[in-house]
């Protein structure tokens, strides 16, 4: 069963569509039919599945987040403990426990079976760019 890994660089908080690569990758492997599972190998970013045609859908995204889970230094986080690494990175660890660190998308004829405005994301929670790494799997 092929197995590879995605190299995602992200310039800080946000969401970064990466759909071209494991597309690509699929179509590489000549497969007609499969899953595809993707897997993040990070505790402080997430992967979605989400629009990909208006960039406010990220933006809002985003947003929410951050009001739903601010840094540390906001007073309504004061209950946190580990905050040693910087007012986002607590923060970051809860989103990534919100959102899924893995996704199934099913593959037919060569192709991801997404639907006409769905994208793939890592959704990154730092506010420092990263190298993030995603495991890939067709079976």
């Amino acid at each position: 069963m092929p197995q590879t890994q995605f190299e995602i660089k992200t310039q800080g908080a946000g969401l970064y569509e990466f759909t071209p690569q494991p597309a690509r990758w699929i179509a590489e492997q000549g497969r007609q039919a499969g899953l595809l599972t993707l897997f993040v190998q990070h505790t402080s970013c997430s992967l979605l599945i989400q629009e990909n045609a208006d960039p406010e859908v990220q933006g809002d995204l985003q947003s929410f987040f951050h009001l739903l889970v601010p840094p540390s230094t906001d007073p309504a986080m004061h209950y946190l403990r580990h905050t040693y690494e910087g007012p986002d990175d607590m923060p970051a660890h809860i989103k990534a426990a919100m959102m899924p660190v893995s996704l199934s998308i099913p593959v037919s004829d060569g192709q991801l079976l997404l639907g006409t405005w769905q994208g793939i994301y890592l959704f990154e929670h730092r506010t420092a760019s990263h190298q993030r790494k995603v495991v890939a799997h067709l079976a």
